[in-house]
């Protein structure tokens, strides 16, 4: 490409993060520390290099030295990997003289053969943060290709707190609050649950239809497109069939027969493919059977979606499915997701975590229905006998 071109573009796109109003997102960044930040497309993945650029603009960092570029601009199509080094000098030429810039790389999967180029900047000694939506950006290959260079950090939709903040409301919910300010609070997380935690949708009233929106766009572009299917109709069976199967563990032999039984012809290792793409776009994620043996874990999880406002896109009665996934994503934000299990070993217990010993039982209504407490209560007792010093948690939207 053009040298002048690529310096108009990054020129042009300063105005992307100096005009964008920021939410600080509840991430804890270090300064000396390069960053790959991945997730599901709108996450806010770039709000966090926006995040790291005003903490240097705070410290007094200028203004030339620093350099965003986002490579889903239309104008970098013909971008190459040769290119991007023309990026770090003009980098270096807007910089003062001996100051080494900061480096934003957003979306740089699009480019191929950026990992070669990002590690050498970084043992240049370059501080660089980067972006991508698709999981080959931590793929085995390119994980050693990083070689610790980079920390990996997974960036979710908003938390119900970093909801409740985008929306104004930056009060302590914990403390003592009115009538009015409790019923502002449940509007909040109802909202909250059912159209998710994109943080675009904070600004949108018609929030189904902009959800829908970007679903597509990672349904097309993230699966259909970017893995050449042809078959879209078994690709929205296999969706709308594991969020009907949200709350129980799903084989690969079982989704197949599913998917045949609707009419639609596909081998196995088709359908697990399609599921790998899935996950790989950061669509859906799966959890292991803690008390299951190695094989029985990697083939028979129970999946969840990265969004529970994509749930509701697909099945009508949904609540108590969204309440489930809502904290397999909270689970899975604190503890990181090779921490969280299910357990399901002669008893059912939704969601574990071994580090915490920590078992929770998800229920849409328990308190006055004293048949399903009892049910969810007598799991408990029976987990004892396996892990009798484990904590026991109900989490209900009663």
């Amino acid at each position: 490409m053009n040298r002048d071109t690529i310096k108009q573009i990054m020129v042009d796109q300063k105005e992307i993060y100096l005009n964008n109003p920021l939410i600080a997102r509840h991430y804890s960044l270090e300064e000396n520390v390069n960053y790959c930040f991945v997730g599901i497309r709108r996450t806010g993945k770039s709000y966090m290099m926006y995040q790291q650029i005003k903490g240097l603009l705070d410290k007094g960092i200028p203004l030339s030295q620093i350099v965003y570029v986002n490579f889903e601009d239309e104008r970098l199509l013909e971008m190459t990997v040769d290119d991007l080094n023309t990026i770090l000098e003009i980098g270096i030429e807007l910089a003062e003289a001996g100051i080494k810039p900061y480096l934003f790389l957003d979306e740089i999967q699009n480019i191929d053969g950026w990992e070669k180029f990002v590690r050498r900047i970084a043992d240049m000694k370059y501080k660089v943060s980067i972006t991508g939506s698709n999981s080959k950006m931590l793929s085995s290959e390119i994980a050693s290709t990083l070689g610790g260079r980079f920390v990996i950090m997974h960036i979710f939709p908003y938390s119900f707190a970093e909801y409740l903040i985008a929306n104004g409301k930056e009060m302590n919910y914990l403390d003592t609050i009115s009538t009015s300010e409790k019923a502002d609070v449940i509007s909040q997380y109802n909202e909250y649950i059912t159209f998710g935690a994109f943080p675009e949708l904070v600004e949108i009233k018609n929030k189904r239809t902009f959800l829908s929106s970007i679903y597509q766009t990672i349904y097309l572009g993230d699966i259909i497109t970017r893995n050449k299917i042809t078959n879209d109709f078994a690709i929205k069976l296999i969706l709308k069939k594991l969020a009907e199967s949200i709350n129980k563990p799903l084989s690969f032999t079982r989704l197949t027969n599913i998917v045949k039984s609707a009419g639609t012809a596909l081998g196995k290792q088709t359908v697990i493919n399609y599921v790998g793409y899935m996950t790989e776009s950061y669509l859906i994620f799966p959890l292991k059977n803690y008390a299951a043996k190695l094989v029985q874990k990697e083939t028979s999880p129970k999946y969840y979606f990265m969004d529970t406002g994509l749930i509701g896109l697909m099945l009508l009665d949904c609540k108590s499915a969204q309440l489930e996934n809502l904290i397999a994503i909270e689970l899975i934000r604190r503890y990181k997701i090779e921490n969280v299990f299910y357990f399901e070993s002669n008893v059912e217990i939704d969601f574990y975590v071994p580090t915490e010993k920590l078992a929770i039982q998800v229920c849409l209504q328990v308190l006055d229905d004293m048949d399903t407490r009892e049910r969810e209560t007598r799991a408990f007792v029976k987990l004892h006998k396996f892990i009798p010093d484990s904590k026991c948690l109900i989490i209900t939207n009663s």
